[in-house]
């Protein structure tokens, strides 16, 4: 390589580079006086290039010799610096003999500078804790305990009104970790019943392609239960299609009545529900009376075994007459549901017996009735998750039970939060809520989750198909606990009696400090590839989204023209008055005097998650797609309290 070629390296490399500074690498690294670098030469013409001369400040601050740390000061940098507390002195033979790269070195258990840099690169050194990434949070709680990763309107690809409709997006959600998917149902021909968005020009999927992809994808991320959200607007004749294929298709998968035939106090937990599909969706009675029912109907066949035991006749006689169904109610003396004599089309057919039957009698004509009634074998795949109006809390308290669940608008609910904050918590510590965007986001967008979770809702469904801010503090939520799609909710929203208001949130939550000092980049990329003389100027942006007052943002000033090798120097302060509740997203950004800055990259993790000390933040793409080996590397500390606050 020529000097020439390696300026244009450079700017490839997404660096300006002083041309007397670069030509003073290019003569040191060329040993063999050609004018031109090869092999080795080049080498250590990148390795002067790429030296990370903050990590090695930081190093000789704790090396007494500059070569190496002996293992007593690495424990030391450990504890002061890292905050790894007791654990320092095994933590750091561990990452010793994980990442110094002599085998001297880990006989010797000291940890040279390219050991040192090893490690500040590595997933040990990331911000993001890596205890935190497998499953390390309760699963034993009931499921309304818990954040569901949610989506709305599944089997769209693109926009409300015109886009594509396609299991490919069971097949994206489910992959990313999404356990409450989607399925608007509609009277399809040929019988069957079709998935798409009703009254729109959105294409058509085969009910039956959509519980197959379900089937095939549903615990290929996470073992923990999915919840299949049904809007139904099939005809009776369909909804019986619909439940016939849900039992075929999930087979044991699906959950069709209680875990152990008994009648619930609470929710069963994710735990209990590993491998196991869930309906959500209307339903024509109570689980009590679900339950009543099949512990009648086992009673009934019992008695009949007995008295057919004792009279081969009877069971002759009972098969030439018709059979009543079960009770609709607990009370046997009220309506009873029969089945209709005359085999008419049972779309709006219900049939009313005045008296309790002891035994097969004459039937009345069928009643007919205005509009379709869900058909029970639908209904009765329904357990857990009965779908109710909300009316008001008072409402709920008082007439629903904890397996009944409402939807709300992203308006409705927002407006619940200012008007009744508090309420709408204690609510969501006994019932589950789910939350969908607003119908005028036609375009697919998405609305901040964040206020939401403040309140403790538990499906905030969004449209996963776009990328954005919304979806990077969603991913950002979610990349804990083994992105199993469910993140267990702070103590104070899981309590019935909490006093916390998500628009006024006062002690007993202990506020915290947070500094952040942004020091440098490494190998930002280019936001257009295609234009070679272009170089970044990036600035660092941190966001902080939690409660109200916590929602705030700060950034760092921009570097001219260097995207390989940035430095800042800058340190940020934050107060944070709910850390429980508060996720982070930093993003670096490629400054543009005339118009918006460029976003180049961005990282979300979650305050509970986050690792204090000297970390490196590896960058991610729009779409949540790694953009290796880009990071910025910064110094994270926490403090109890409030800055200026004596308390």
């Amino acid at each position: 390589m020529s000097f020439h070629e390696v300026q244009r390296l450079l700017h490839l490399m997404n660096v300006e580079m002083d041309q007397e500074y670069a030509f003073q690498l290019f003569q040191a690294a060329d040993t063999s006086e050609s004018g031109t670098l090869e092999g080795e030469e080049f080498v250590e013409f990148y390795k002067a290039l790429t030296k990370r001369t903050e990590v090695y400040e930081l190093f000789e601050n704790f090396s007494a010799d500059g070569q190496k740390l002996t293992l007593l000061e690495f424990v030391d940098f450990l504890q002061e610096e890292q905050k790894e507390g007791e654990r320092a002195s095994d933590l750091a033979l561990d990452l010793i003999d994980r990442y110094e790269p002599s085998d001297s070195g880990k006989l010797r258990h000291v940890l040279s500078m390219d050991g040192f840099l090893s490690y500040l690169c590595s997933k040990d050194g990331d911000i993001f804790n890596p205890t935190c990434l497998p499953i390390y949070q309760d699963m034993t709680q009931p499921l309304n305990h818990y954040y569901i990763n949610s989506s709305h309107n599944t089997y769209l690809v693109g926009d409300q009104l015109c886009g594509q409709s396609s299991v490919e997006g069971y097949i994206r959600a489910l992959k990313r970790g999404c356990r409450c998917v989607e399925v608007d149902i509609w009277d399809g021909p040929s019988g069957e019943p079709i998935v798409y968005h009703g009254h729109t020009l959105t294409s058509r999927i085969p009910f039956k392609d959509v519980v197959a992809t379900v089937a095939q994808y549903a615990f290929q991320t996470s073992d923990y239960p999915v919840i299949l959200s049904l809007e139904n607007h099939c005809s009776w004749e369909q909804q019986q299609v619909m439940a016939c294929h849900l039992t075929e298709i999930l087979g044991e998968q699906l959950l069709s009545t209680t875990l152990d035939g008994l009648l619930p106090t609470q929710l069963p937990s994710p735990e209990e529900l590993r491998g196991k599909i869930l309906v959500k969706g209307k339903k024509l009675r109570t689980l009590e009376e679900d339950l009543e029912e099949e512990e009648e109907e086992e009673e009934l066949e019992s008695e009949l075994e007995r008295e057919q035991e004792a009279d081969p006749e009877l069971e002759a006689q009972l098969e030439a007459e018709p059979q009543e169904l079960s009770p609709r109610s607990k009370d046997k003396k009220k309506e009873k549901v029969v089945m209709c004599p005359l085999f008419c089309p049972p779309v709006c057919c219900e049939v009313v017996v005045q008296a309790p039957i002891s035994k097969p009698g004459p039937l009345l004509f069928p009643k007919q009735r205005s509009k379709p009634i869900l058909c029970p074998s639908l209904s009765a795949l329904v357990v857990y998750l009965k779908s109710v109006s909300f009316h008001s809390f008072t409402h709920s308290r008082e007439h629903y039970r904890f397996y009944e669940t409402s939807s709300f608008s992203e308006t409705k609910a927002r407006s619940l939060i200012k008007e009744a904050g508090n309420e709408f918590v204690q609510h969501n510590a006994w019932q589950l809520s789910r939350v969908y965007p607003s119908g005028l986001r036609t375009d697919s967008s998405n609305y901040n989750p964040q206020e939401l979770w403040n309140a403790g809702c538990q499906m905030v469904a969004m449209n996963v198909q776009t990328a954005g801010l919304e979806m990077d503090i969603y991913d950002g939520l979610f990349r804990q606990n083994g992105a199993c799609g469910y993140v267990l909710k702070p103590d104070f929203l899981r309590d019935v009696q909490s006093s916390f208001h998500p628009e006024r949130p006062i002690s007993p939550f202990k506020a915290q400090t947070l500094l952040i000092q942004v020091i440098s980049g490494q190998q930002l990329p280019k936001d257009n590839m295609s234009k070679e003389r272009s170089i970044v100027d990036p600035l660092v942006r941190v966001e902080i989204f939690g409660v109200h007052p916590d929602t705030t943002r700060q950034e760092t000033s921009y570097v001219e023209n260097n995207g390989f090798n940035p430095y800042w120097g800058q340190t940020l302060s934050f107060r944070v008055l709910v850390p429980e509740l508060a996720l982070l997203r930093f993003v670096v950004k490629d400054y543009n005097r005339k118009s918006r800055n460029e976003f180049i990259g961005q990282y979300t993790v979650p305050w509970t998650c986050m690792q204090q000390g000297y970390r490196h933040i590896h960058l991610l793409s729009k779409d949540g797609i790694s953009l290796h080996p880009a990071s910025i590397f910064v110094h994270i500390s926490i403090r109890e309290g409030l800055e200026g606050d004596e308390s």
